[in-house]
């Protein structure tokens, strides 16, 4: 019996691509973003920021993406659960990199999880829209079938 076990991780070529689509997207919705492509475990396989863009917003894409691949869910979803009881903000808000700002989405390939995209420069709205532009043209579902 195997004492390890495979799971599907998003290629460097995919993720980079994927932060390609991202910057396109923004540049049809007038936005400059940073952009962050995280495997499962939260590691940045690939990011981008365009020209003009703070560096720290570079950090906000890059913790969008960790927490949608870590919890599997939306950053906008987090937002809204914590919305119900003080007590998940303060407990989920204490984990270092959690980040409940609109624009971070789970990517999905299939019922598989494999990784996470962060969004951030534009307004919370757009950081979706930019982010699910993206997904969509890469043929990517930000849930399991």
């Amino acid at each position: 019996m195997p004492h390890s076990e495979q799971r599907p991780v998003i290629t460097c070529a995919a993720a980079r691509k994927l932060v390609d689509e991202a910057i396109a997207a923004a540049a049809r919705e007038g936005q400059t973003i940073a952009v962050a492509v995280a495997d499962p475990a939260g590691h940045v396989v690939a990011a981008a920021r365009m020209d003009g863009v703070a560096p720290a917003v570079n950090g906000f894409a890059e913790d969008k993406a960790y927490t949608s691949a870590m919890l599997k869910r939306s950053t906008s979803a987090l937002a809204k659960g914590m919305e119900a009881t003080r007590q998940q903000e303060f407990g989920a808000m204490s984990r270092p990199r959690l980040c409940a700002w609109p624009g971070g989405q789970p990517i999905f390939e299939g019922g598989s999880l494999i990784g996470g995209l962060g969004v951030s420069g534009a307004p919370g709205p757009v950081d979706i829209v930019i982010g699910t532009a993206a997904l969509e043209a890469m043929g990517f579902r930000t849930a399991a079938d």
